[in-house]
């Protein structure tokens, strides 16, 4: 610590100093700290094991979510699988319904109110992408907002850009989370969002530039969000000058240690399936060049087991909030015993 004062001292002196100093405290400098959402994850998913216990000890039914799976897609079926998994664990009981690819939007959205009505199913969501032939808006809007944990619905979507208590999307949650638990301040920070999709991007820009004194409160930070239009030049400006970057476009490398400001903190929202070019085979990475980005952020998200752990872990915690609003209030049982 006394050689790095001194250090210091010396860079205030003359320019050809200051020089110096700017090549030691570059090559003294560390790499990123790397996020693990795995870790963050269990601490989430502990907590929601506890408020399950709580909720079942106080006499309450055991939160249920049911999940809609269409077709065959493999990676689906993994998400799902993921998903039930993790209810499991923290005490929540599941199911996973299978429909076929053929099915038609009406059987969809038939099956969809049909689950809204089963006072038994606590937490409902339809798992995307869909078939083409089926309108996903069309689908996301049937799932009851008070059931609807993905946070898809018009009403949440509504209610999270007013700043309201509302069931906030799992992946831009989980961001947020990610943020906060880290300890990355946000208020009046630069934050660059690279992807402006309905369900990601756009819910991530949100959770961050709003008020942090509302109920929902948010991250009052200044949001700039790119998308497939912006060029990349353009974007490269942006993200020089940016505190926090998002990269949530699904784009391989994306973001590259040239874009990226010294202790900037990074999250790796993307998903991408590449080819190995030395073993053949397929690997997923991000949006981000991790290796080289790591040389230059304060704080980076690995992929996998970054942001992915973490979305799985905000459903569980959506599903609990539902079980918990559906629950009928002390006047809405007097009325319900009252009419029996």
């Amino acid at each position: 610590m006394a050689t790095f004062r001194a250090l210091i001292k010396f860079c205030k002196n003359s320019q050809a100093q200051q020089q110096v100093c700017r090549l030691h405290l570059s090559s003294s400098r560390q790499e990123a700290v790397v996020i693990s959402g795995r870790k963050l994850a269990r601490q989430i998913r502990e907590e929601a094991r506890w408020d399950v216990e709580q909720w079942i000890s106080a006499g309450n039914r055991r939160p249920h979510l049911s999940v809609v799976l269409v077709g065959d897609n493999p990676a689906s079926h993994s998400y799902v699988l993921n998903k039930t998994r993790a209810a499991s664990d923290v005490g929540i009981s599941s199911e996973t319904i299978l429909k076929p690819s053929n099915i038609s939007e009406e059987e969809l959205v038939d099956l969809i109110h049909k689950l809204n009505a089963d006072h038994r199913v606590d937490g409902l969501l339809v798992q995307l992408p869909l078939p083409d032939h089926i309108d996903e808006r069309r689908v996301c809007n049937a799932v009851s907002p008070d059931k609807d944990v993905d946070g898809f619905h018009v009403v949440n979507v509504g209610r999270m850009c007013l700043d309201q208590s509302t069931m906030l999307p799992a992946t831009p949650w989980g961001v947020w989370e990610i943020i906060k638990r880290t300890g990355i301040p946000t208020l009046g920070k630069n934050v660059v969002v690279a992807g402006r999709s309905k369900n990601v991007g756009m819910p991530i820009a949100m959770l961050l530039h709003t008020d942090g004194r509302h109920e929902r409160p948010g991250g009052d930070a200044t949001v700039t969000i790119s998308h497939r239009y912006t060029p990349r030049e353009q974007l490269q400006q942006h993200t020089k000058i940016a505190d926090i970057v998002i990269a949530a476009a699904g784009i391989p490398n994306l973001i590259t240690a040239d874009m990226i400001k010294e202790g900037a903190a990074v999250i790796d929202v993307g998903i991408n399936r590449v080819q190995d070019p030395v073993t053949g085979k397929s690997r997923l990475v991000g949006d981000v060049d991790f290796e080289g980005v790591r040389q230059k952020a304060s704080f980076i998200t690995p992929v996998p087991g970054g942001v992915g752990p973490m979305t799985v872990a905000m459903l569980m915690k959506n599903t609990i909030k539902a079980a918990k609003n559906l629950l009928p209030s002390s006047e809405e049982q007097i009325r319900m015993i009252a009419s029996s």
